[in-house]
C-alpha cells in the first residue's frame, strides 16, 4: 500500500508541474500577444516625412517678360505671385521667406530658370516686392514645398494678385 501512495503523490506533483507550466506559458503569451499588438498599433502609422525646403539665393524677373509664354504655357505676369524653379513641377506650391526679414508668401511655379547659375528660383515682380527686395534685386530665401492638407487650404488658383488677395479679406 505504501508504494500506491507514493505513486499517486509523483503523478500530483506532475500535474501540479504541468498546470504551472501552462499557467506559465499562457500568462507569457498573452504578454507577448499584448505586446506584440502594441507595437503594431506603433508601426501601423506611417514615418514621418520631412518637408522638401531648400535654401539659397532668389532674384526676380519683370518688365522685360511681361506677357512672354511661361512654361506652363500661360502669359507671364509681373503682378502675380508666380516663380520659376528648375526641378519642380509646374503648379507646385512654394512657401518662400525671405531669411533677412523673415518675410514670406506662397507662390506658384509656372515656368523653368532661374537661368543663372547659383540662383534657386527667379520670383516675380509682385513676389518680391511682398518679400522686400524688389529694390535689391536679390536675397537669400528658404523655398517650402506647400502639399496636402496645407494646400487644400488654399483657395488656389484663385490667389492671385497681392491687392486682389489684400481686397477680399
Amino acid at each position: 500500500m505504501p508504494t500506491n501512495t507514493l505513486c499517486n503523490a509523483g503523478n500530483r506533483q506532475r500535474h501540479f508541474t504541468a498546470a504551472a507550466l501552462v499557467l506559465l506559458v499562457s500568462v507569457a503569451g498573452v504578454t507577448a500577444h499584448a505586446t506584440a499588438s502594441s507595437h503594431a498599433r506603433y508601426d501601423s502609422h506611417p514615418p514621418k516625412t520631412r518637408k522638401w525646403t531648400q535654401v539659397g539665393k532668389a532674384t526676380w524677373y519683370g518688365r522685360r517678360f511681361q506677357g512672354h509664354r511661361t512654361a506652363s504655357g500661360e502669359a507671364f505676369d509681373l503682378n502675380m505671385l508666380t516663380c520659376a524653379h528648375r526641378t519642380l513641377p509646374i503648379g507646385t506650391l512654394l512657401r518662400v521667406t525671405n531669411l533677412t526679414n523673415r518675410r514670406s508668401i506662397m507662390v506658384r511655379v509656372n515656368d523653368r530658370g532661374p537661368v543663372p547659375a547659383g540662383l534657386v528660383v527667379d520670383l516675380s515682380y509682385a513676389a518680391a516686392k511682398s518679400l522686400g527686395f524688389n529694390h535689391r534685386g536679390s536675397a537669400r530665401v528658404r523655398l517650402e514645398k506647400v502639399e496636402g492638407a496645407e494646400a487644400a487650404q488654399l483657395n488656389w488658383p484663385d490667389l492671385g494678385r497681392p491687392e486682389e488677395m489684400a481686397a477680399s479679406r
